[in-house]
């Protein structure tokens, strides 16, 4: 049975770890595991189910607690994400999902935090001390069943108007496993489908489709209750699974799983990836300037 995870260590986890075509390394920095996973052909990609591409996975402590703007999570996140971006450019960094349910939340609070800077031009550039910044556009696009705009659509006509050199997407995932909710960050440079976390799937985001590079960013915030399920009871046999999905999703609704904290963890989450990608993107100013700039 297929389990749902938009995790690409998951994906490896389950298709198995000697996938030809896939390059894979793990390292430990500031108490945190980072992992590294390249899906190099398309055959590797049809196995694990994932684009190619490179896929940063970044082990993070539980989210209890408040941190500072200069924690060396934030650094170290910035850092991965930077490494994915074009040195020089515009970048459009898109908050996807929807702010009024907190478990999709991650998106729109996330972009609401991030720095715009693309009219800050000129002589108000000058006179304030803010010359040295990149050029950021921030945008968020709610879902189509609050605009009637697909999210493609949406990103689509602002890249053909403010052209940037690369877009950033942020998002919520699902996982498989309980665990990494709100514990795991992941950074691709693949794009993104949107909804397909909910089984939801709209036209990807990427390169291909918008013509620039994408990077996607999120954190699991969900898992599918079958996927959920399936996992604890340790159900591989397509009958069984079959009987649970009709008693997990009745009339074909999709059910998925959040935290009792789930707030908490957007709230956080949301501070982590915003001081993660203004980091990224203004490597050379302080990031107390720019907490107080937002």
């Amino acid at each position: 049975m297929e389990k749902r995870t938009d995790l690409a260590v998951e994906a490896r986890e389950l298709a198995g770890e000697d996938v030809q075509g896939v390059e894979f390394d793990k390292r430990s920095e500031s108490g945190l595991q980072i992992s590294r996973l390249v899906v190099k052909n398309h055959k590797a990609s049809v196995k694990l189910r994932k684009d190619e591409g490179t896929y940063i996975t970044i082990d993070i402590p539980a989210m209890t607690d408040n941190f500072p703007v200069n924690d060396s999570r934030v650094e170290i996140i910035g850092r991965e994400l930077r490494r994915l971006l074009p040195v020089n450019g515009l970048v459009l960094v898109c908050g996807l999902g929807n702010s009024e349910i907190t478990p999709d939340a991650l998106g729109p609070k996330s972009a609401l935090r991030v720095l715009a800077t693309r009219h800050i031009t000129g002589e108000l550039a000058r006179s304030t001390g803010l010359d040295s910044l990149r050029p950021v556009a921030v945008l968020c696009t709610g879902v189509t069943g609050q605009t009637g705009i697909e999210t493609f659509e949406y990103i689509e006509s602002v890249v053909k108007n403010v052209k940037p050199g690369a877009v950033v997407t942020i998002d919520a995932l699902a996982s498989r496993r309980v665990s990494r909710l709100g514990t795991t960050i992941q950074i691709s440079d693949t794009g993104i489908a949107p909804g397909a976390g909910v089984q939801n799937h709209r036209r990807k985001i990427n390169r291909e489709t918008l013509g620039v590079p994408v990077i996607a960013i999120g954190v699991p915030t969900v898992v599918d209750s079958l996927t959920l399920v399936s996992d604890l009871l340790e159900i591989d046999d397509e009958k069984t699974a079959g009987e649970l999905k009709q008693l997990l999703s009745p009339r074909g609704s999709t059910m998925v799983v959040t935290p009792k904290e789930i707030d908490l963890l957007i709230d956080r989450a949301s501070r982590l990836v915003s001081l993660s990608i203004n980091r990224a993107l203004q490597e050379n100013v302080d990031l107390d300037i720019i907490e107080a700039l937002v």
